[in-house]
Order: C-alpha cells, then sequence, then structure tokens
C-alpha cells in the first residue's frame, strides 16, 4: 500500500532503469532480409520500402560485409529470377540467384549465417507457391506435387552454402517432406525454420513489390492462414514439431504478438518473428513525414515481440536497430 510502496523509485535514473529492465533486444536477435537479383552493380530502391533494395549478388556481398560487422548474425535471402516458369526453375536451380548469393556471402563472410528463404513463389509464372492445376485461375496449389520442388529447392540451397532452410510456402508436411530430402543429400546439420504460422496478411503488400511477387490471379487464402485463427496456429506448430523443424516462425508479427506468445508458451523451440514489409512501411512513411521519433517507435516495437516470446526477430529495421543499440 502507498506510501510503503512507490513503484516510481525503480524509475528515478537511465541507469536505475536500465538494471531492472525485464526485456532487452541486442544485434544477436536480429535477421536481415536481402533481395537478390541478377546483374552486376544493382541496387534499386524498392519504392514502397524506404531504404531496402534489390541488389545484384556483389551488392549482396557488400550489404552482408556490413551486417556482420554491425554485429548481426544472421541474413535472409530472397531471389528475384530473371524469369519465371511453372516448374519454379530459378528456386531449385543450381544457378539460381539465391544460390549464388548464398555461396558469394559463405566465401566473403563465412561466420554470416545464412538463411535461405524456401518459397516458389517469387520463381512461378503465375506467382503462386506452387503447382497449380492446367486452367486453374483460383489459385489452389497442388500440395503433394509441390513438396516435390520444395525438397529440390531445399537440397539445392544447402549445396549452395546455406545454413538454415527456411520453408514458407505453408505446404501440408513441407517441413516432413524437407526434412527427410536434406538427410538424405547428406545435410542432416542444416536446420529448418519453419514458417509455421503464416498468415494470408494485407501486411505483405511492399515485399510483393521488392520480390515481384504478386498473384497473376486468385490469392493465397488455400494455403495461408486465415487472420481471425489461432487455435490453427498451435495444431500448425504442433505438426512442424513433430516433422523435425528446429526454429519456429511467426509472420507477420506487429498484429500478431498474442500468436507469438501461444507458440512460445506450446513449445520449447526458438521462435522467431517476421516484422514485415508493412509494418516496416508504415513506420519509414510515418517518420519521413516527421509524424513519430523512428528510433524510439522501432526500438519498442522489436522490444514488444521480444517480450511477447520472439527469441529471434527477422526486420528491415536491423541495420538501424544495431546502430542505435551500438550508440
Amino acid at each position: 500500500m502507498f506510501p510503503t510502496h512507490r513503484p516510481r523509485r525503480l524509475r528515478t535514473s537511465p541507469q536505475l532503469r536500465r538494471m531492472v529492465r525485464e526485456t532487452v533486444v541486442t544485434t544477436h536477435d536480429l535477421i536481415y532480409p536481402l533481395f537478390a537479383v541478377p546483374g552486376s552493380g544493382v541496387a534499386n530502391e524498392v519504392k514502397s520500402m524506404p531504404g531496402v533494395y534489390q541488389l545484384s549478388v556483389d551488392k549482396i556481398v557488400e550489404e552482408a560485409k556490413e551486417v556482420y560487422d554491425l554485429g548481426i548474425p544472421s541474413i535472409i535471402l530472397f531471389g528475384i529470377p530473371d524469369t519465371k516458369d511453372e516448374e519454379a526453375t530459378g528456386a531449385w536451380h543450381d544457378c539460381g540467384i539465391v544460390q549464388k548469393a548464398a555461396t558469394a556471402v559463405k566465401e566473403a563472410v563465412p561466420d554470416l549465417v545464412v538463411v535461405a528463404d524456401t518459397c516458389l513463389c517469387e520463381y512461378t509464372s503465375h506467382g503462386h507457391c506452387g503447382y497449380l492445376e492446367v486452367g486453374d485461375l483460383t489459385g489452389r496449389v497442388l500440395n503433394d506435387p509441390t513438396l516435390e520442388l520444395l525438397k529440390k529447392t531445399a537440397i539445392s540451397q544447402a549445396q549452395a552454402g546455406a545454413d538454415i532452410i527456411a520453408p514458407s510456402g505453408m505446404m501440408d508436411g513441407f517441413v516432413q517432406a524437407i526434412r527427410e530430402a536434406l538427410d538424405e543429400a547428406g545435410f542432416q546439420d542444416t536446420p529448418i525454420m519453419s514458417y509455421a504460422a503464416k498468415y494470408a496478411s494485407a501486411y505483405y503488400g511492399p515485399f510483393r513489390d521488392a520480390a515481384d511477387s504478386t498473384p497473376q490471379f486468385g490469392d493465397r487464402r488455400t494455403y495461408q492462414m486465415d487472420p481471425g485463427n489461432s487455435r490453427e496456429a498451435l495444431k500448425e506448430i504442433e505438426l512442424d514439431i513433430a516433422e523435425g523443424a528446429d526454429m519456429l516462425m511467426v509472420k507477420p508479427a506487429l498484429a500478431y504478438m498474442d500468436i507469438i506468445w501461444q507458440v512460445k508458451q506450446a513449445s520449447n523451440l526458438p521462435v522467431a518473428a517476421y516484422n514485415v514489409s508493412g509494418e516496416y512501411s508504415m513506420v519509414k512513411a510515418a517518420a519521413l513525414n516527421g509524424w513519430i521519433d523512428e528510433e524510439r517507435v522501432v526500438m519498442e516495437t522489436l522490444t514488444s515481440f521480444k517480450r511477447a516470446g520472439a527469441d529471434l526477430i527477422l526486420t528491415y529495421h536491423a541495420k538501424d536497430a544495431a546502430r542505435w543499440l551500438k550508440a
């Protein structure tokens, strides 16, 4: 009872506040997304994501060195190929853009952890995450044939040097299929970071500009989760754990912190939160208009992800956050 109890006593100075802080974000929590494109000397800014670029492999290597020097331990690679087809050839070909980028980064910065996004939407002519029925304009992906493409993609990414395989297509059984394929190919020690609870979200818009992956027709609601569901997320993570996932991801993060919390409570695996493109772009737009303090908003948001239970945060703010943390 007041006046015996005065919680403000522990808030009287910055030093004391830091001493009793319960949740702390560090650079070690961060994973920085990068978009690889063919060519040389290419750095195309994504108009809907200020400060984010599509980069050729040589520029990816430069960025990887900067990321590592900032103390960020990991990047995740997405690819935009020269050509697209129904077989998603660019996803699994040995000379695919992600494969080239992964090899180049591991040669230049061997201690940087390279995560490969293992999906097909950037590589298919229709923009969906797998095989479609001939003539189907609804976007209903054929699950089991798509698993075969994902297996080929995961193996080629591991062979190229990727340290972690991150399947994101939300196909039923994709973790088991990829785990078996990696093991048979001799990559038993390559972990899988599963996009275990990936929602059909409106927050992905700017990413589709960056990755050139907007579906040509239909949408992805037949395979990504309905935003109203939380019990389904727990079912998905239970299945992925049983199939051999090493880490679990919730995507998006900002509007799904309740899901991050539930996933953390329901499992003993590391949990990653993807601070997605729409979340990033909203903050950037407001900051560029002078409406918010960008640093404080970003750090408060990242802290909230950790407080909700995230062990790792994939974020386009990673480089800025690392600089602010150092300062």
